[in-house]
């Protein structure tokens, strides 16, 4: 007994411990009792699959084997079958492919929902069918009810133009009329809602927004960045509770149809308290952690935070959104030198840089995630200062803050995202959208540091990946096909456009998995079909890895597991 405890005075304190459990160094004391097993019911069993587990200990599996909300047994068939009770529920998956839920790290849910219950001006090719698209919408409503709606592009027009408050007027002067653009960053009001919010041609651009005007001093109807839009949308009828909640299940919905399993969500605190409403009541069908609005006063956060939660599995609340500047698609993205197709703009920042640093300091001291939206290199480098400026004051320690896009980033910041641990939050499929007009936009040399997934993971940067619903469809396989091929859906250009940024298909699976998971501070429960983790997996009507790649756009999710769970089952 002596020479064990001499032999436990060179072990470090965790050895003496598990040596301690074996070996008692003391006379008289007794052996310690074994801890029993710990006693897994099964309450769902998957067998007979063809499993993507994400987990490199154990790549791939036939069968699995789930106790309430988190999975136990990972394994063969015969296994896994040997873990069958009485009651438990057994999927036979005959074959199919099996992976972990993805986890859509940049969602705008309630607006998603919202937009389902406006007018859809999505996809519209011309001015004039938009103008089709509201004039179908006024035989619904009441007369001088506001018309509100979303998606258009104007890229996708011959002139490629804004639209302006004549088109609308075209359509109606009665009804108040506002809508959004794709990209969320620019609307277009008719002139009766201008009239409503008092916007006339002396009125002053808002800080970080901008009313166009044309060139007799009149505005055009155009509003760009929030600030702007503000204006018009402050005098809409708020939705009523009902429609609210409403709108965020058709969202949820649609989430699940697209084996989305958990969503990183940026919505007003009205919608949160729907979401608590619907997980009070068991009807939530994906994990939602909630960002917070950077620009609150501080002591609103703490309390926000407190009431939100932040360890809840199913809703909680996480980090604090900063919107710095705006689209390419808008020119309002801001950037160190001028727009190549209009030299007069380099974009819009939406706060002082050096008021942000301030902010963010304050705010990393409360122990916040600071999470800043920022697409053109100049939001870029801003909101790299800032998280530096808040290291250096606050001290280290595991932050993971995000830059939310990060589509153009200008060759030497690449290596700060790394240096800092900044997390990289992209959208893979805005690649494929954005890519008729970037280069037009921003040139052959800026475009080579945009949407650059490759160059990202070669620097170390960690990424994490959504989708930016509404602003792109919350479809994951948009995403999957863009990494892998950087062409647009129905094909081309030949070979991907700046196709030295593609990355490997399993790398896109991960960071839309495991990656995104990281960026909640939840990689030890989420991305992974393995024991421990929740269990919140897709069964799909194809093996991902051993399709062409085109196939990815046509795979269809059969099955949406959630916490043991099934929340979507294919017809």
């Amino acid at each position: 007994m002596k020479d064990v405890c001499v032999r436990l005075s060179k072990l470090s304190s965790a050895a003496i411990l598990c040596a301690l459990l074996s070996a008692p160094c003391f006379a008289g004391q007794k052996e310690p009792e074994a801890t029993p097993p710990v006693r897994y019911h099964a309450t769902l069993i998957l067998l007979h699959g063809n499993i993507y587990t994400g987990d490199p200990a154990r790549p791939r599996a036939e069968a699995v084997a789930v106790s309430g909300e988190a999975i136990f047994a990972v394994g063969s068939n015969a296994e896994i079958e040997t873990l069958k009770e009485s009651g438990t529920e057994v999927i036979d998956l005959a074959g199919r492919f099996v992976m972990p839920g993805f986890n859509d790290a940049h969602v705008h849910l309630a607006s998603g929902g919202q937009a389902q219950l406006e007018v859809d001006l999505e996809g519209a090719r011309t001015i004039e069918e938009v103008q089709q698209r509201i004039r179908a919408r006024l035989a619904e409503v009441k007369p001088g009810e506001w018309i509100v709606g979303r998606g258009w592009d104007h890229t996708l027009w011959p002139d490629k133009k804004f639209p302006n408050r004549r088109q609308l007027d075209a359509v109606s002067k009665d009804h108040p009329m506002i809508f959004t653009h794709i990209s969320g960053h620019v609307a277009v009001a008719n002139s009766r809602a201008l009239e409503l919010a008092g916007i006339t041609r002396q009125t002053p651009n808002p800080s970080g927004g901008e009313i166009e005007h044309d060139a007799s001093g009149e505005p055009t109807g155009m509003l760009k960045e929030g600030a702007a839009m503000a204006l018009v949308h402050s005098k809409v009828p708020p939705l009523t509770r009902a429609q609210r909640r409403r709108g965020i299940e058709l969202a949820l919905a649609e989430a699940a149809r697209f084996g989305v399993t958990s969503i990183q969500d940026n919505s007003p605190w009205e919608d949160f308290l729907v979401y608590r409403e619907l997980k009070q009541e068991g009807k939530l069908t994906a994990r939602i952690t909630e960002w917070l609005p950077f620009l609150e006063p501080l002591p609103k956060l703490e309390q926000m935070r407190k009431e939100g939660g932040t360890i809840d599995s199913w809703l909680r609340t996480g980090a604090l959104k900063m919107v710095t500047d705006g689209a390419l698609g808008s020119r309002t993205a801001a950037m160190h030198a001028p727009y190549s197709d209009d030299p007069s703009t380099s974009g819009i920042l939406t706060i002082d840089p050096e008021k942000l640093k301030q902010m963010a300091i304050e705010r990393d001291r409360a122990g916040f995630q600071l999470n800043f939206h920022a697409i053109g290199d100049r939001a870029n480098r801003i909101s790299l200062d800032a998280f530096a400026a808040a290291r250096a004051a606050n001290g280290p320690r595991d932050r993971r803050d995000r830059i939310e896009h990060a589509q153009v980033v200008a060759p030497e910041d690449f290596a700060r995202f790394a240096e800092l641990g900044v997390i990289a939050s992209m959208q893979p499929s805005h690649e494929t959208t954005d890519m008729r007009w970037a280069e037009q936009r921003i040139g052959p040399e800026r475009a080579k540091g945009a949407y650059a997934w490759a160059t990202m993971l070669k620097h170390g940067v960690r990424l994490a990946f959504g989708t930016d619903y509404p602003v792109e469809t919350i479809n994951p396989m948009r995403g999957l096909h863009a990494c892998v091929t950087r062409e647009l859906p129905e094909g081309g250009p030949v070979g991907g456009w700046e196709p030295q940024e593609k990355i490997s298909l399993d790398e896109c699976i991960h960071d839309y998995t495991v990656g995104s998971a990281y960026g909640e501070f939840q990689e030890t429960r989420k991305g992974q079909i393995a024991p421990g983790m929740l269990a919140d997996m897709i069964v799909l009507s194809a093996d991902l890895t051993k399709i062409p790649p085109a196939e990815i756009l046509k795979t269809r999710v059969l099955q949406t597991i959630v916490g043991g769970r099934t929340v979507y089952q294919a017809k």
